[in-house]
Protein backbone atom coordinates (compact mmCIF):
# COMPACT_ATOMS: atom_id res chain seq x y z
CA UNK A 1 0.00 0.00 0.00
CA UNK A 2 3.30 2.28 0.69
CA UNK A 3 4.36 1.95 -2.48
CA UNK A 4 1.98 1.63 -4.92
CA UNK A 5 -0.60 4.10 -3.68
CA UNK A 6 0.63 6.27 -0.20
CA UNK A 7 3.87 7.11 -2.83
CA UNK A 8 1.93 7.63 -5.77
CA UNK A 9 -0.95 9.82 -4.01
CA UNK A 10 1.70 12.17 -2.18
CA UNK A 11 4.09 12.11 -4.71
CA UNK A 12 1.47 13.52 -7.08
CA UNK A 13 0.17 16.23 -5.00
CA UNK A 14 3.15 17.62 -4.05
CA UNK A 15 4.39 17.61 -8.09
CA UNK A 16 1.02 19.36 -8.75
CA UNK A 17 2.00 22.67 -6.40
CA UNK A 18 4.75 23.33 -9.11
CA UNK A 19 2.81 22.40 -12.41
CA UNK A 20 1.55 25.37 -14.22
CA UNK A 21 -1.03 25.34 -17.00
CA UNK A 22 -0.55 23.15 -19.57
CA UNK A 23 1.17 20.60 -17.42
CA UNK A 24 0.29 16.72 -17.39
CA UNK A 25 0.29 14.10 -15.32
CA UNK A 26 0.09 10.85 -16.53
CA UNK A 27 0.50 7.55 -13.73
CA UNK A 28 1.40 3.75 -14.55
CA UNK A 29 -1.39 1.57 -13.25
CA UNK A 30 -1.98 -2.44 -14.04
CA UNK A 31 -4.38 -4.01 -15.94
CA UNK A 32 -4.84 -5.59 -12.56
CA UNK A 33 -6.49 -2.36 -10.93
CA UNK A 34 -9.19 -2.60 -13.94
CA UNK A 35 -10.06 -6.80 -13.40
CA UNK A 36 -8.39 -8.06 -10.45
CA UNK A 37 -5.95 -10.29 -10.31
CA UNK A 38 -6.12 -13.52 -8.27
CA UNK A 39 -3.22 -14.30 -5.45
CA UNK A 40 -2.37 -10.40 -5.91
CA UNK A 41 -6.00 -8.82 -4.10
CA UNK A 42 -3.30 -6.57 -2.54
CA UNK A 43 -1.67 -4.98 -5.96
CA UNK A 44 -4.47 -4.47 -7.70
CA UNK A 45 -6.38 -3.01 -5.09
CA UNK A 46 -3.40 -0.46 -5.08
CA UNK A 47 -3.74 -0.16 -9.04
CA UNK A 48 -8.04 -0.03 -8.57
CA UNK A 49 -7.09 3.12 -6.17
CA UNK A 50 -4.68 4.88 -8.59
CA UNK A 51 -6.98 4.83 -11.31
CA UNK A 52 -9.39 6.31 -9.09
CA UNK A 53 -7.13 9.17 -7.90
CA UNK A 54 -6.81 9.77 -11.29
CA UNK A 55 -10.41 10.25 -12.16
CA UNK A 56 -10.68 12.66 -9.15
CA UNK A 57 -7.78 14.10 -10.09
CA UNK A 58 -8.57 15.00 -13.51
CA UNK A 59 -11.42 17.35 -12.04
CA UNK A 60 -9.66 18.97 -9.26
CA UNK A 61 -6.83 19.65 -12.04
CA UNK A 62 -9.21 20.99 -15.02
CA UNK A 63 -8.71 22.93 -17.02
CA UNK A 64 -5.37 23.50 -16.68
CA UNK A 65 -3.70 20.05 -16.13
CA UNK A 66 -4.76 16.94 -17.72
CA UNK A 67 -4.20 13.69 -15.42
CA UNK A 68 -4.30 10.19 -16.91
CA UNK A 69 -2.94 6.48 -16.37
CA UNK A 70 -1.05 4.18 -19.20
CA UNK A 71 -2.17 0.39 -17.99
CA UNK A 72 0.24 -1.86 -18.49
CA UNK A 73 -0.07 -5.68 -18.79
CA UNK A 74 2.39 -8.43 -18.75
CA UNK A 75 5.98 -6.14 -19.50
CA UNK A 76 9.38 -7.71 -19.42
CA UNK A 77 10.62 -6.30 -16.25
CA UNK A 78 12.01 -8.09 -13.29
CA UNK A 79 8.79 -7.94 -11.35
CA UNK A 80 7.80 -10.55 -13.78
CA UNK A 81 10.95 -12.72 -14.00
CA UNK A 82 9.12 -15.64 -11.89
CA UNK A 83 6.17 -15.94 -13.98
CA UNK A 84 8.36 -15.67 -17.43
CA UNK A 85 10.76 -18.71 -15.61
CA UNK A 86 10.40 -22.56 -17.30
CA UNK A 87 8.14 -21.74 -20.29
CA UNK A 88 5.85 -18.87 -18.61
CA UNK A 89 6.80 -16.22 -21.06
CA UNK A 90 5.85 -18.78 -23.98
CA UNK A 91 2.45 -19.53 -22.24
CA UNK A 92 1.94 -16.17 -21.37
CA UNK A 93 2.81 -14.75 -25.21
CA UNK A 94 0.04 -16.95 -26.28
CA UNK A 95 -2.58 -14.86 -24.29
CA UNK A 96 -1.52 -12.03 -26.10
CA UNK A 97 -3.21 -11.07 -29.43
CA UNK A 98 -0.12 -8.99 -30.54
CA UNK A 99 1.99 -12.55 -29.35
CA UNK A 100 4.35 -10.87 -27.41
CA UNK A 101 5.48 -9.90 -23.73
CA UNK A 102 5.78 -5.70 -24.17
CA UNK A 103 8.66 -3.97 -23.81
CA UNK A 104 9.39 -0.75 -21.26
CA UNK A 105 9.84 1.29 -24.48
CA UNK A 106 6.34 -0.56 -25.36
CA UNK A 107 4.80 1.59 -22.25
CA UNK A 108 6.72 4.80 -22.64
CA UNK A 109 5.37 5.53 -26.12
CA UNK A 110 2.01 5.56 -24.87
CA UNK A 111 3.05 7.86 -21.64
CA UNK A 112 5.23 10.12 -23.83
CA UNK A 113 1.80 10.97 -26.00
CA UNK A 114 -0.26 11.40 -23.12
CA UNK A 115 2.35 13.94 -21.83
CA UNK A 116 2.10 15.75 -25.39
CA UNK A 117 0.03 18.52 -27.00
CA UNK A 118 -1.45 15.62 -29.39
CA UNK A 119 -3.59 14.88 -26.47
CA UNK A 120 -4.59 18.09 -24.74
CA UNK A 121 -8.07 16.84 -24.40
CA UNK A 122 -7.59 13.62 -23.02
CA UNK A 123 -8.01 13.76 -19.41
CA UNK A 124 -9.19 11.05 -16.79
CA UNK A 125 -8.58 7.88 -18.87
CA UNK A 126 -6.55 4.75 -18.97
CA UNK A 127 -5.11 3.61 -21.43
CA UNK A 128 -4.36 0.34 -21.58
CA UNK A 129 -0.72 -0.72 -23.10
CA UNK A 130 -1.30 -5.02 -23.05
CA UNK A 131 -0.85 -6.03 -26.84
CA UNK A 132 -4.97 -6.70 -26.88
CA UNK A 133 -5.07 -9.34 -24.05
CA UNK A 134 -7.43 -7.22 -21.66
CA UNK A 135 -10.47 -5.39 -23.46
CA UNK A 136 -11.71 -2.59 -20.99
CA UNK A 137 -14.00 -0.01 -21.39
Amino acid sequence: MRANLDAIFFTTRAALRHMTPGGAVVLVGSTAGQRGEAFHADYAATKGAMIALVKSLCIECAPGITVNCVAPGWVDTEMCDEAFAAGGRERISATIPLGRVASADDVAGPILFLCSDLARHITGEVLNVNGGSVLCG
